[in-house]
């Protein structure tokens, strides 16, 4: 007997566009009226661009271009570009990240090479990025950089061990860089 799992086709959605009202709506109407299951999403603004990722799952047999022809007349519309791709079984299943949970928070005078340099030691230390933001802030004539990241430290490291991990590339960056622990919520 197939779980309800292994009965959904599941999909990763992108969408990309000229960020202005109405573009999740249209998104989420497009995937309501085919009938998909919205199982996890992000979406934010970037400059002037809107950005979404959504899991889809949908009953089998169900395709990856009825998915696109079902985002087609929204996407000319709204001049979006709509991308998908298929995930299997595996890809779908939602993981919690393994590990501590942590927030690093970054400040600094705009420069090339902050999120590459903290990324860099971070994965080179096994610790998982689990979500990144960054924005640029002040003023033309004095931006100041910040990037927020919540990741997941591995068995072994602790959040302190992260702190002092980034303490040499806040020295050599100039910036500001703190790390705290995240504690869970459940519900």
């Amino acid at each position: 007997m197939m779980t309800r799992l292994e009965n959904l086709a599941h999909f990763a959605v992108t969408v990309v566009g000229k960020d202005r009202p109405g573009i999740v709506a249209g998104a989420t109407g497009a995937l309501y009226r085919l009938g998909c299951n919205i199982e996890d999403s992000s979406s934010t603004m970037l400059g002037g661009e809107f950005s979404m990722i959504l899991i889809v799952g949908h009953d089998k047999p169900f395709t990856k271009a009825k998915l696109l022809e079902g985002f087609k007349a929204l996407g000319e519309e709204m001049g979006l570009t709509v991308s998908v791709r298929p995930l299997s079984r595996d890809e779908s299943l939602h993981r919690a990240p393994e590990g501590e949970l942590c927030m690093i928070s970054v400040y600094g005078s705009d420069r090339p090479g902050i999120v590459y340099r903290v990324a860099r030691a971070l994965a080179d230390r096994q610790v998982n990025i689990t979500d990144l933001n960054t924005k640029l802030i002040g003023t033309e004539q004095e931006p100041v950089y910040v990037m927020m990241l919540e990741a997941a430290i591995p068995e072994g490291l602790s959040v302190d061990d992260v702190a002092m991990l980034l303490d040499e590339i806040k020295k050599e960056l100039n910036v500001e860089i703190s790390v705290r622990s995240i504690t869970p919520v459940s519900l």
